[in-house]
């Protein structure tokens, strides 16, 4: 490797860094607002707990696209779900971000991580759709133990991409337990 090549790697990394400060809507169980880094790393492990279930699953690549799935909000932040107007145009948003945040890589790695992005996005592969369900799953579990704040609707939660999280008797074994934590969440901040 090139000495360019590792410049323009550390000057992503030092944008990509931008992760570990932007927010998410969910609290940690200690009260404190939870980062997309912080996010993304329990997407990972959640993924590496579950992958001997998924044997068909390229685990490499699905470990890739967990890492890379909110990169564009290291620009644009993070838009909590019940708060987007438009999936398209938040998703184009992000991709727009995400580009730009590429913009220092040597181009194939540019290309690699625009490819696994995309791939994320259109949810069409069992390693993408497998991403999606544990991002969701992930999100759920996260809002189940963070210190809300009194106003938190658990009950978005109950409908929050379920799209993602039925087809899989494991998935869908997983959601109805969050589900149920959620039910219980809600009753008891009523």
């Amino acid at each position: 490797m090139q000495n360019s090549d590792i410049t323009a790697i550390l000057e992503f990394l030092r944008h990509a860094e931008q992760l570990k400060n932007v927010t998410r809507s969910a609290f940690t169980s200690q009260g404190h607002r939870e980062s997309v880094a912080a996010h993304t790393w329990r997407l990972c492990l959640m993924a590496m707990l579950f992958a001997k279930h998924f044997p068909e699953i390229d685990f490499a690549k699905l470990l890739k696209i967990c890492i890379i799935h909110d990169l564009g909000e290291a620009l644009g932040g993070d838009i909590p779900a019940p708060l987007q107007d438009g999936v398209a145009a938040k998703t184009a948003q992000e991709r727009e971000d995400l580009l730009l945040l590429l913009q220092p890589l040597p181009a194939h790695l540019q290309a690699e991580i625009a490819i696994l992005w995309d791939e994320y996005s259109q949810a069409e592969t069992p390693e993408a759709k497998l991403a999606k369900a544990l991002d969701k799953l992930e999100t759920i579990l996260q809002h189940n133990q963070g210190k809300n704040p009194p106003d938190f609707n658990y009950e978005f939660n109950l409908d929050y991409g379920k799209q993602y999280t039925t087809d899989d008797p494991l998935i869908a074994t997983v959601r109805k337990i969050l589900d149920q934590d959620t039910k219980i969440r809600a009753e008891q901040n009523d």
